[in-house]
């Protein structure tokens, strides 16, 4: 880069004044200086940058085409300059991505109790599926990811955060014929045909139907809500079957009043959500904190639906 953000300020404040002495007065220095620096900058960019008038200074085609790149740089250099100053004194931002059957239940209180230890952390959020996200952290866009482990491949760290175990959900006619018989209810009882579960993506349809002893090429099943809202709400009209998280189930529960829940036998279902991060990141106080902060909400819930 033969260019420098002076020679381009020098450069903007000219276009915007009209006037080299103006502009001069403007940036604080004197208009020979500033002139030695548009000349050094229109040697760079091989060509004029202004129509030089007696009263006046115009762009040229040039000049028009390099003050928008200009303005531009400078905008990024002012970010640039403002993140400096902000992490100086004390602010940080994270970037955490979490899975959509996890996000809507354990984002309200996490990031109460992030803000709650740290009231000048920036939290940005990305919500995606499993490979999405491991590809995000490869990629170094997020920080970390909350997810179902486990998941990582290489070069990615795993740290367990709590367990959540999987309900049946469904009508309660659906449910009391169920529960009718003397025999303890198992995933692997279920029959294919009344499943209902979430279309291609989502991990939790993979465990899904591990547990249910299924595979994707039953024609029985139907996979195709995106959501565990929308699959509570079918299930809840008779629609069919399906296994919810009890991370999920009180918010769901609540959500849809014709919704029933039952337990299945022991050992329960369950799978396990945890922590992921880069093994190339070093273990600051961010990644304890934050994996403490979702241990202690993920728990809480949990334990609630439990009780």
């Amino acid at each position: 880069m033969n260019f420098t953000l002076r020679q381009l300020q020098y450069f903007c404040a000219v276009a915007e004044q009209r006037n080299f002495g103006r502009a001069a007065q403007v940036c604080h220095v004197s208009q020979p200086a500033l002139s030695v620096q548009i000349r050094s900058l229109e040697q760079t960019m091989g060509g004029s940058l202004f129509e030089r008038r007696a009263r006046d200074i115009l762009l040229t085609p040039l000049g028009r085409d390099a003050l928008a790149h200009a303005r531009r740089i400078l905008g990024a250099a002012d970010m640039l300059d403002r993140f400096a100053r902000d992490h100086s004194g004390g602010h940080r931002s994270l970037s955490v991505g979490l899975i959509p059957t996890v996000a809507p239940y354990l984002l309200p209180g996490v990031l109460a109790g992030l803000r709650s230890g740290d009231v000048s952390l920036k939290v940005q959020i990305r919500e995606a599926h499993t490979e999405r996200l491991l590809n995000l952290l490869k990629a170094g866009e997020i920080d970390a990811a909350v997810l179902a482990i486990p998941a990582a491949g290489q070069d990615l760290i795993e740290v367990p955060l709590f367990e959540d175990r999987f309900l049946l959900a469904g009508s309660k006619s659906r449910l009391n014929r169920l529960s009718e018989g003397p025999e303890v209810l198992r995933p692997t009882d279920l029959n294919a045909a009344q499943l209902m579960l979430l279309e291609d993506g989502h991990c939790l349809t993979e465990q899904a139907l591990e547990v249910c002893g299924q595979d994707r090429t039953s024609a029985r099943i139907n996979m195709g809500a995106s959501s565990l809202a929308t699959l509570s709400r079918l299930v809840a009209e008779g629609f069919g079957l399906t296994l919810l998280p009890e991370l999920a189930a009180a918010s769901e529960a609540k959500a849809v009043p014709g919704l029933r829940l039952l337990r299945f036998g022991s050992p329960e279902p369950s799978r396990k959500i945890g922590l992921v991060r880069r093994t190339s990141t070093v273990a600051e106080d961010w990644s304890n904190e934050l994996a403490k902060v979702i241990r202690q909400v993920g728990e809480q819930i949990v334990t609630a639906t439990r009780n």
